[in-house]
């Protein structure tokens, strides 16, 4: 695993969605030479549109300006879920294209042939010499532009090799192989073409990680104690994935303490063993976990209910039998579960905290689809001196604000309680056993 050393002034931590916004927006106007963007998706509404036009306008005030964006190429490609079929956010790419004579790059990156199967859930900003990382998207909820917003994790870091590696990749993988279209260009490739472009670039993702020019060890910190560590890491499949290795040696390394981040309870099975260990060994672990309510599908009571609300309902099954099977551990002190809660809100938080010096700061949701199916990555930040911890209690503390605490199993709903249309579909759900593959792609 490649590390970067890092100053400890050079990382900073931001809390809410707001501060995401204002920083995005300034990292923008301040570039000078590049800009690149990597994320699910950049919607199109006044979220997106403000982030283009910020673009649009950052291109024009310095025409040298390198900017190239990234999205999940089916995504790119459809409206919301329950919409009208349409050409997505890519239509607003197009119009934009033509409204401005500046050029700049936004790529469709297909990592499979339909979205179900996976995404493109690569993070992170470059900005010059600054990495701006956070799981959040681009759209207005994630930028609480009006009532509602989604809750992630935010942090810049000032590290050129850093930025560096994250450019290098992007440009390897994408930008020179030719596979990844241009979503605001007239013209895609026929389903021929993209069909041979996904089959290379899967082969080409397999093998992939982020190139480091500049490697250290952990001898270099002996001349002075304000540095850490940082590596960038990336996964892809379930063989070899770099970013799974790394989160399952961290968890099996645990000591003393550990936080983990999830929006969806859904650990896969290795990593519930690893957590589990951690609990044998005395690990004090505290798990974060969104409330079913602020699970982004989650359908209120006055709304029509769909398939894809049972989603939220799903995981709180899978959450109450994790904390029936494991009460002990709870009784004991070990394990402490906290659901976050704040009115319509969602939670979007991932990340793992070992022992008050590991953090992973990731995308990924720790889920059987994030280790299988999508492309993700993360940074994995060793403070040997401990430079950030007060900076990462108080963002602990904040995010345990809206939590409340599950002491036992009976505190979380079961199938009876649950409102009549999610309660039949669950029971009809079991009955057929295709729980299990439902499990697999959420």
């Amino acid at each position: 695993m490649q590390e970067i050393i890092i100053d400890g002034g050079d990382v900073e931590f931001f809390t809410s969605p707001k501060e995401y916004k204002q920083q995005l927006l300034l990292l923008i106007e301040n570039a000078r030479q590049r800009i690149f963007i990597t994320a699910l998706y950049l919607q199109d509404d006044d979220a997106g549109q403000e982030v283009l036009s910020a673009l649009y306008q950052a291109k024009a005030n310095f025409p040298d300006l390198v900017i190239n964006i990234f999205v999940d190429f089916n995504r790119g490609q459809r409206g919301l879920i329950g919409e009208k079929a349409s050409l997505g956010n890519r239509e607003l790419y197009l119009k934009l294209a033509k409204q401005y004579s500046q050029t700049i790059h936004i790529y469709g990156v297909a990592v499979k042939r339909k979205e179900v199967f996976g995404v493109l859930h690569l993070k992170g900003m470059v900005f010059d010499d600054k990495l701006f990382y956070t799981g959040a998207s681009i759209n207005d909820i994630y930028f609480h532009q009006a009532d509602r917003y989604r809750l992630d994790r935010y942090c810049t870091i000032n590290s050129l090799p850093l930025a560096d590696s994250f450019c290098h990749y992007l440009i390897d993988t994408f930008i020179d192989s030719g596979l990844a279209p241009q979503l605001n260009l007239i013209d895609l490739p026929d389903a021929l073409q993209q069909k041979k472009n996904l089959a290379l670039l899967k082969q080409k993702l397999k093998n992939s990680h982020y190139p480091v020019n500049t490697l250290s060890t952990h001898s270099d910190l002996s001349t002075g104690r304000d540095s850490a560590f940082i590596s960038p890491l990336v996964g892809f499949g379930r063989n070899n994935n770099q970013l799974n290795q790394a989160t399952r040696k961290l968890v099996q390394g645990a000591g003393d303490n550990m936080v983990i981040f999830t929006p969806y309870f859904n650990l896969p099975h290795a990593l519930a063993r690893d957590v589990i260990r951690a609990l044998k060994r005395g690990v004090k672990t505290t798990m974060v976990v969104g409330d079913k309510t602020a699970n982004d599908f989650y359908i209120t009571e006055i709304e029509d209910f769909s398939t894809i609300g049972i989603v939220p309902y799903i995981y709180e099954m899978l959450l109450r039998r994790f904390v029936k099977r494991y009460q002990n551990f709870i009784d004991k002190g070990l394990l402490n579960i906290y659901l976050w809660k704040d009115g319509v809100n969602s939670f979007h938080l991932k990340g793992v905290r070992v022992d008050d010096r590991h953090h992973l700061i990731t995308g990924s949701n720790l889920n059987p689809r994030a280790w299988a199916l999508d492309l993700e990555n993360g940074l994995l930040l060793d403070d040997v001196n401990q430079l950030f911890l007060s900076k990462t209690d108080e963002e602990l503390q904040g995010i345990l604000a809206n939590t409340i605490r599950v002491r036992h199993f009976s505190d979380i709903e079961g199938v009876n309680d649950y409102p009549e249309k999610p309660q039949k579909l669950l029971k009809k759900i079991r009955v057929t056993q295709i729980d299990r593959v439902l499990k697999r792609f959420l």
